[in-house]
């Protein structure tokens, strides 16, 4: 017991200490925790000193149009006051990625003579309850205090995202709560307009697009044939280009390419030149740099000379079948040699610029993507795996036809999506057996041009193996005479005659 007495004495006198010692010790658990801790840091700043100008936006002209009239509000409000109009509170720029969002933002960081702050979505988000929110409130505190201000937020759906009501999102769906006010809460004097950037306009919040937030909705979509144009020639300006340079086959050429992906090209272009030590930019450079960012990088796969025959068919069947359907789109090159994943490829591109197509021009399209598996089937009696890639693009477009355009042989006047769960048990069954009935067919349709025309499918496949790669001009003069068997995509847009009845 005298132990135990002793230990209850000492106790007593050391135990305040071990109190003190452990309060210090818990504040200063404390301030490190603070200090990890992130700050709510001011938004950046973009000044007016950014060297991205209006000159340097090419194709996108209505886009160009819709942000001049912000930065022309801004910069002189009272001439659109005395008309009773307001600036639009915010504007949402959407589309697919690479088309040009952010540059039309750093365009209107240069020529608005407001103040411009910046910042990507993704800083809002935190770990740390609150700290989202408050660094939305201090963002819209700092543009108010230097009105007129633009504020651009980059890749919304990072915080805009539809709000679940799940607890794990709680963080996520209050950070959203405080920009929907701050965007609800801006009076006409404080002159703020927000512009907001995302590649998927699908997944945002339906309170975040109303009218009276983001008022305005601009689609920043791959350009056209004269934005394609415009934009390299933005891109080669700097560039000593040679006399052989086409840039406006260049453009015909990259159908459904970005800005993004464009600009690549004018550079990978002028990568080949020098690395071949050339004082100007020759068209033959382009069209490596056309081939390298399209297909991917050139590889030198060892193959045997039995799979080399069996690429050569493949390649041949897409390269005849391409001929066989007229003008919808043309082979420009033909090759065995690998490039990124494929052992071969052959490279299509469209005559002209289109946005409609009929049924007849689909299913020749589908019979031009099977063709290389056709060709093996017919040649050598049997299939390989080289068409994986093939098989993926019919199924998408027969999907497609059968699911959204309404291109059935059966159903014709109304959709069967995917995503209608309405749909009975039977719908679904038909709608899965027309989508096989238009691959089965065009697969069958296949095969039996490619045997009409064996002799031309042999021709090509011989100067595959023999060259590797052969051009537009090659192949037409290997299929000169062998005529078209469609042309669904000629008589587009003829008008039907019908006979009337006499009385």
């Amino acid at each position: 017991m005298h132990w135990l007495i002793t230990f209850r004495n000492g106790a007593s006198d050391w135990l305040p200490l071990l109190f003190a010692v452990l309060l210090i010790l818990m504040v200063y658990v404390l301030y490190r925790t603070l200090q990890v801790m992130p700050r709510v840091t001011a938004a950046k700043t973009v000044t007016s000193n950014t060297k991205v100008t209006w000159a340097d936006v090419a194709g996108l002209e209505e886009a160009k149009q819709e942000l001049e009239e912000v930065v022309d509000f801004l910069r002189d409000p009272r001439r659109f006051e005395r008309l009773g109009a307001r600036v639009p509170k915010g504007i949402l720029l959407h589309g697919p990625p690479g088309t040009g969002k952010t540059l039309l933002a750093k365009a209107i960081a240069s020529e608005a003579g407001a103040s411009f702050y910046m910042q990507s979505a993704s800083a809002f988000v935190e770990m740390f309850a609150g700290l989202g929110a408050a660094r939305i409130r201090k963002l819209f505190e700092e543009a108010r205090r230097n009105a007129p201000a633009i504020v651009f937020i980059d890749e919304l759906d990072a915080v805009g995202a539809s709000r679940t009501g799940h607890g794990f999102n709680r963080e996520q769906d209050q950070t959203l709560n405080q920009l929907l006010v701050e965007l609800d809460g801006f009076e006409e004097r404080d002159q703020v307009v927000v512009m907001g950037a995302s590649n998927r306009l699908q997944d945002l919040d339906s309170a975040l697009l109303r009218p009276g937030r983001f008022d305005r909705q601009v689609l920043i979509d791959a350009p056209d044939l004269v934005g394609r144009e415009e934009i390299l020639g933005v891109h080669t300006r700097g560039k000593p280009l040679a006399a052989d340079v086409d840039v406006k086959l260049i453009a015909r050429q990259t159908a459904g390419l970005t800005g993004a992906e464009l600009e690549n090209i004018a550079n990978e272009a002028a990568i080949f030149a020098g690395r071949e030590k050339q004082q100007f930019v020759h068209q033959e450079h382009f069209e490596a740099a056309m081939e390298r960012v399209v297909a991917g990088l050139q590889k030198r796969r060892v193959v045997t000379e039995k799979e080399k025959r069996i690429l050569a068919y493949h390649e041949g069947g897409h390269a005849l079948m391409s001929h066989l359907v007229g003008d919808l789109i043309p082979v420009q090159k033909v090759t065995i040699i690998s490039r990124g994943q494929a052992l071969g490829y052959t490279l299509n591109l469209p005559s002209e610029e289109r946005y409609l197509h009929t049924t007849e021009e689909f299913q020749d399209l589908l019979k031009i993507y099977l063709a290389g598996r056709a060709a093996e089937q017919v040649v050598f009696g049997r299939v390989t795996n080289g068409a994986a890639n093939d098989l993926e693009k019919v199924t998408a477009l027969a999907r497609s036809m059968v699911f959204e355009y309404g291109m059935s042989t059966v159903v014709t006047s109304r959709t069967m999506r995917a995503d209608n769960y309405a749909l009975s048990e039977e719908t679904k069954r038909v709608r899965d057996q027309q989508q096989a009935q238009l691959t089965d067919a065009a697969y069958e349709d296949a095969q039996r041009l490619l045997r009409k025309h064996r002799p031309a499918l042999d021709r090509v496949a011989d100067a595959l193996l023999e060259k590797e790669t052969l051009d537009r001009e090659q192949l037409d003069a290997l299929l000169a005479d062998i005529e078209p068997d469609s042309h669904s995509s000629e008589t587009v847009g003829t008008v039907r005659v019908v006979s009337v009845p006499a009385d």
